[in-house]
């Protein structure tokens, strides 16, 4: 009970500062990239991973496919050398950003030790950085017919990115908003919403019992940045620009400021935790009042933002697609295995789990 306490004393500053939202008018678009658990293969003895961005038009962006034992300087080599359109994004971003190798990029990719077993960790860690490097490549290059809401997946902050490269990446995106403006006339807006997030699971019970967005209309509340430290252990991924101080390190981390964000009607409907990039947040009445037009039309997911869903439909490999994939694999390894390919169709056929016949 002293922790509940604690957490309703916390929340209760939110207190008076719950808005409705106002519905607005424009294109949402979302950017998504495969899900690790969205690609597994049944046979896949090498753990190949699909590396692939969409949007919520089914237009993909980027396309690739490596396994952990994949080397990184052929990685690195394949990034700056080869002139396909669906590795252009990664190469821009990180010739913008001032690196000319992936280990740079990002401290969690280093090469190959023959000596030290592979982590297949760093596969997650290049997949994050495509989908920066998607949003990045779209913001700067693409160009908008009508004003734009992207929505990203997930929040926007980051550490996988090395130094400070997070921040001059985020100078980047402003920047690319900026020209749009002045070249095309139009208004592009950046969003993250988040499926989870560990400061909203902190204080859920906490709103539910002070009455914190129990109304009947859509809303949606800004969050300190001081509620947010307690839920993070590492409390930089809570430091905005808006609360350095002298003394305290420079924001490497956030690029995004935190609304908690209600778009049913109803009392308990659900709440999600949405980032607005941090230059855009005195615009984000007008932001969360141009998601709720895409949130009301959620399918199959109530109030969850139709665009979003849609994104994570297109992005996942699935039944024909993975069924294609699967079948390459297996030509790859009848091919090398020469006389000896007839054992890969009988191991196929093995009862690899025997147990499960016990239930």
């Amino acid at each position: 009970m002293v922790l509940l306490d604690t957490l309703r004393r916390e929340i209760s500053v939110l207190n008076g500062e719950v808005r409705r939202i106002v519905p607005r008018n424009s294109t949402s678009i979302s950017l998504v990239g495969t899900d690790g658990g969205n690609n597994k293969l049944k046979f896949d003895p090498f753990f190949v991973q699909v590396i692939r961005v969409v949007d919520s038009s089914n237009n993909e962006y980027y396309m690739d496919v490596i396994t952990p034992t994949t080397k990184v300087e052929e990685l690195n080599r394949r990034i700056f050398e080869d002139n396909e359109s669906k590795l252009n994004s990664l190469k821009k971003m990180m010739e913008y950003l001032g690196v000319d190798n992936i280990t740079k990029l990002s401290p969690m990719i280093k090469y190959n030790s023959p000596d030290k077993p592979i982590s297949p960790s760093w596969v997650q860690v290049y997949r994050e950085l495509v989908e920066w490097a998607t949003l990045f490549a779209v913001v700067r290059e693409k160009d908008f017919g009508t004003d734009t809401l992207i929505l990203f997946d997930g929040l926007l902050r980051s550490k996988v990115f090395a130094g400070d490269l997070f921040a001059k990446y985020r100078r980047g995106l402003e920047e690319g908003i900026q020209k749009q403006f002045e070249r095309n006339r139009r208004r592009i807006y950046i969003a993250g919403l988040a499926k989870h997030s560990k400061v909203l699971e902190r204080y859920r019970l906490a709103m539910h019992i002070e009455n914190i967005m129990t109304v009947n209309y859509p809303c949606y509340v800004e969050i300190p940045r001081s509620i947010e430290e307690k839920a993070y252990v590492w409390s930089e991924y809570a430091r905005g620009d808006d609360i350095i101080s002298e003394g305290t390190e420079v924001n490497k981390f956030v690029a995004g400021k935190m609304f908690f964000v209600k778009f049913g009607s109803g009392k308990q409907d659900p709440v999600w935790a949405v980032d607005i990039l941090l230059s855009q947040a005195r615009e984000a009445q007008q932001i969360i009042g141009c998601l709720l037009a895409d949130a009301v039309n959620g399918f199959p997911i109530p109030f969850y933002p139709l665009s979003l869903q849609k994104a994570h439909e297109n992005a996942a490999l699935i039944d024909f697609d993975m069924n294609i994939i699967q079948d390459e694999i297996l030509n790859a390894l009848r091919i090398s295995l020469g006389p000896d390919s007839d054992k890969i169709d009988i191991f196929r056929f093995v009862d690899t789990d025997p147990s499960i016949n016990r239930y």
